[in-house]
């Protein structure tokens, strides 16, 4: 339940210059305009699954982008179901957008891309709870080649060309000679990746999903101490956290969704470090570089 200094579930993840809000639970808008996120750049929302701390935010956000005349189209990624209560609370108040609404229903129990841009694929992971439920991975793709500058000078080859060799291409330098792109550019960036596991109880088969990634974020409703509670609600424990983080092999866990009979979250972080290191904790504004 939210309680000051503790807000609902949502997270904006920023990627290759776009912005996706993944979850949107109630008072999600207040806090874009704390942390001065325009609301223009949000082209997609994922929701993970119809429990109200995950979501209730979203129809006010609807209204709040119709209230600032937006044209673009919005993109919405949940559950069968989604559409409809959105729908309906737009009836009823005849509050009708300017702008298109697209959903993206999700109905399937196996993983399956639902996004894919230039340069960004996201696919869902199918989570355990009590209702149906995502995770979703982002993951880089198609990272732009860095140009060798010398090697250009070098080898005669046309700066015009640059951007057709950051995707990969052989060009034609001024002498007429083809040249291969791995003699004039680098390998780019190595590609990153995100998983956001929501409200899941401990399940090891979301592993082979998630390996490798440099970040996720873990639900970590519980500590050990309640772990006959996480099990009955079917949510996870910080140690449980820690224990996927481990046999995931990735580089950092996050750490959220503390229930709020805790008062000290530090415990969380404390507990989940004897599964696995490093651990952040994941707190109202904060700002996570990966």
């Amino acid at each position: 339940m939210p309680k000051v200094g503790n807000n609902l579930s949502s997270q904006v993840l920023e990627i290759q210059n776009e912005i996706f809000l993944i979850d949107c639970g109630e008072g999600t808008q207040l806090g874009l305009r704390k942390n001065k996120i325009k609301f223009s750049r949000i082209k997609c929302i994922f929701i993970s699954h119809l429990h109200g701390d995950h979501y209730f935010g979203l129809i006010g956000l609807i209204s709040t982008f119709s209230l600032l005349n937006r044209s673009a189209d919005l993109h919405i990624y949940g559950p069968l179901g989604l559409k409809d209560l959105i729908l309906n609370q737009i009836k009823a108040s005849g509050s009708w957008t300017k702008y298109r609404l697209i959903f993206h229903i999700l109905s399937s129990v196996k993983s399956e891309t639902i996004f894919i841009s230039e340069y960004i694929e996201v696919s869902t992971i199918p989570l355990s709870h009590r209702i149906y439920t995502n995770g979703f991975l982002f993951k880089e793709i198609n990272l732009p080649r860095k140009i060798n500058p010398e090697a250009l000078k070098d080898l005669n080859v046309n700066v015009a060309y640059a951007n057709k060799l950051k995707q990969g291409f052989n060009v034609t330098n001024d002498n007429g000679d083809l040249i291969e792109n791995s003699l004039v550019t680098f390998n780019g960036l190595n590609p990153k990746s995100y998983a956001y596991c929501s409200d899941t109880e401990y399940d090891e088969s979301i592993v082979k999903l998630i390996t490798g990634c440099d970040a996720i974020y873990h639900e970590s409703t519980f500590l050990e101490k309640h772990q006959l509670l996480s099990k009955a609600t079917k949510h996870s424990t910080a140690k449980q956290a820690g224990m996927i983080a481990r046999l995931s092999n990735v580089k950092l866990l996050i750490l959220g969704h503390y229930s709020s009979r805790y008062d000290n979250i530090d415990d969380f972080k404390l507990e989940a470090e004897t599964e696995f290191n490093p651990v952040i904790l994941s707190e109202d504004s904060k700002i996570i570089e990966i």
